[in-house]
């Protein structure tokens, strides 16, 4: 008989599942590694020993119950070991398949046509902050390039595309009341224009981490509460302006990472280090401004434009490293409450998840605190914040085991990483295809989808992010890893469709190679490669290009002959690519090399 918590929001919705055999924690050993550049997703090794490895063949391995509301009618077996399956078959009708970018990542044109600066603007120009001291100044050019770019995705037969808009492009300073740039507007209106021309639904994202400069120079961003104000008006224009063809509108972008790198660890822009407070802080008022501008467009937008306003989380999926331990199950369980809970939790039932207020509230009170760190909703907050998501957007790229780790609690030890009591771990077989935190896990992606369904009453659900990058010198366009990739977690995504998760579409992450953020342009995450030693950074199919434009073409796996099929003919097309790269290549060798010869006149 399984043991059970109480179906509260944010407790423990987990549970040992009915094993025969187990795997001993003795099995793991334990190396750590002090990662560099991803210090606030740090990774913990585990070698495996051969004994365990051939056990893990036999046995379910990993894996735990979901107990919420356990009843018959569970769609999803969570004791059920089908990691190495393979489901052929198509989504439902009207599935919507798509890509996905951002404004500073591909737009460039970071000071033309009166756009103010943002705060990443001013980080990565500081030396040292960007890896190689890249910039996103120039990046893809896509300012320039819309009409291009929507004809790739009309080549790709994307159903949707999803771009952010630069609030300093729109609003210079960020105060709406100081000045609106048209040409701004025009830019954004001319993209709309494009994708609906060529039968794109555009997805809009309004925040995705470029805030205006003036707004972290004047009141210290996402610390103040004065900016749930000021991104409501920033909002309200964009629902005045583009909502008459805008459907689908994406509050906040990955709100964890605006809040933890940009204030906790200070990786991102705007680059604080306010440890154990300002990370809280910060999602704190990410959430009200997220409540404030859904209700903005329920009472004064949705009768006449009859759009829908969602949220994009990104979050990992945590799985217990010995499901007989139940601090380890406890400890997984925290790893994804202190991700995708600490905002979906409050935004679907009106509070943050019991856990985080427990581990951050005591641990505030061992330092010697008169109140938590974390900080708390009144009860009118609570009920105007409850319910404010039309859909979910959800944004995967991997998942780690997790296990218990008593951290201190003393003065001078509060983090939001100190806080949550556990360690990550890796399993060294997982596919390491390039970026130092992204492991290939495709499985992963099926019991997260679960998860939401199982702890957010089945919500409307867009996969707003997920991809996989190469990090390498070389120019690789045959990219069989991102085939893989997308082939096995669109796979995982179409179980879960099985499952009852009510995914409604897909955003592969992402459209182009682009600036990402501390790394610069040394990852690559695209369908297309961008030669960004090219000035006009001109666009290249991967072969990845094709294989996803098949899986759009069938709306899934229609079977395992036409699917190795795609495979064989996606690689096929590389080499044609990377004729058309080298050939431009050679020419601007040839161009920049050419001696400059000046007409020569006899003197008088």
């Amino acid at each position: 008989m399984l043991s059970t918590w109480p179906a509260v929001p944010g407790g423990p919705p987990f549970a040992p599942g009915l094993w025969t055999q187990q795997t001993p924690i003795n099995d793991l050993f334990l190396k750590y590694k002090v990662n560099k550049k991803r210090r606030t997703r740090p990774k913990v090794w585990c070698r495996l020993k051969k004994t365990m490895l051939s056990r893990c063949a036999l046995i379910v391995c990993h894996v735990f119950v979901l107990v919420l509301c356990v009843s018959a009618s569970e769609d999803f077996d969570w004791t059920k070991n089908d990691h190495g399956s393979f489901y052929y078959g198509t989504f439902p009708a009207g599935f919507s398949w798509g890509a996905g970018s951002s404004a500073y990542q591909t737009e460039g044109a970071w000071d033309k046509d009166g756009k103010g600066l943002s705060i990443w603007d001013i980080f990565s120009h500081k030396k040292g902050k960007i890896q190689l001291n890249d910039t996103g100044d120039s990046s893809c050019e896509g300012y320039y390039k819309a009409k291009d770019d929507v004809a790739l995705m009309k080549e790709l037969r994307l159903n949707h595309y999803r771009f952010s808009i630069s609030w300093p492009r729109l609003i210079p300073t960020g105060l709406k009341s100081d000045h609106i740039s048209e040409r701004g507007i025009q830019y954004y209106n001319d993209l709309l224009d494009h994708l609906l021309g060529n039968k794109i639904t555009p997805i809009v994202t309004l925040y995705h981490w470029d805030l205006p400069q003036v707004l972290q120079e004047r009141y210290g961003g996402w610390q103040n509460i004065s900016m749930v104000n000021h991104f409501n008006d920033f909002a309200s224009l964009c629902f005045e302006r583009f909502g008459n063809r805008v459907k689908y509108w994406i509050t906040f972008s990955n709100p964890w990472s605006v809040a933890v790198e940009g204030y906790e660890t200070g990786e991102h822009a705007p680059g604080l280090r306010t440890r154990g407070t300002g990370a809280y802080r910060a999602a704190h008022h990410i959430i009200k401004a997220h409540a404030k501008v859904w209700h903005t467009y329920d009472t004064q937008w949705r009768a006449k434009q009859k759009g829908l306003v969602g949220i994009s989380l990104t979050a990992d999926w945590g799985e217990p490293v010995d499901i007989s331990n139940q601090k380890d199950i406890e400890a997984a369980e925290r790893y994804v409450q202190f991700s995708l809970g600490w905002f979906a939790t409050p935004i679907f039932h009106g509070d943050y998840p019991q856990v985080m207020k427990d581990f951050i509230g005591r641990k505030s009170a061992q330092q010697g605190l008169g109140a938590s760190r974390l900080p708390s909703f009144s009860p009118q907050e609570k009920s105007y914040i409850k319910g404010t998501c039309d859909f979910l957007g959800i944004g995967h790229f991997t998942t780690r085991y997790i296990t218990q780790k008593n951290n201190p609690s003393g003065r001078g030890t509060s983090s939001f990483f100190m806080d949550r009591d556990l360690a990550e771990l890796v399993d060294p077989q997982w596919p390491d295809p390039g970026s130092e935190w992204l492991y290939s896990v495709p499985w992963g992606f099926r019991r997260l989808l679960n998860f939401v369904k199982t702890q957010y009453a089945n919500p409307m659900i867009y996969v707003t992010e997920n991809g996989v990058s190469e990090k390498t010198q070389c120019t690789e366009l045959c990219d069989e890893w991102r085939i893989q990739y997308f082939k096995d977690y669109i796979n995982e995504m179409l179980k879960a469709v099985r499952d009852g998760v009510n995914v409604r579409g897909y955003t592969a992450w992402s459209l182009m190679d682009k600036f990402e953020w501390d790394e610069g342009f040394t990852e690559r995450f695209g369908l297309y490669y961008v030669d960004f030693r090219n000035k006009n950074k001109p666009r290249y199919p991967k072969s990845s290009v094709q294989f996803y434009k098949r899986i759009i073409s069938s709306n899934g796996f229609p079977n395992q002959r036409e699917v190795e099929n795609w495979k064989k003919k996606a690689i096929e097309t590389c080499s044609s690519s990377n004729q058309l790269l080298a050939a431009a290549r050679r020419k601007a060798t040839e161009h920049a090399e050419k001696p400059r010869v000046w007409p020569v006149h006899d003197e008088v």
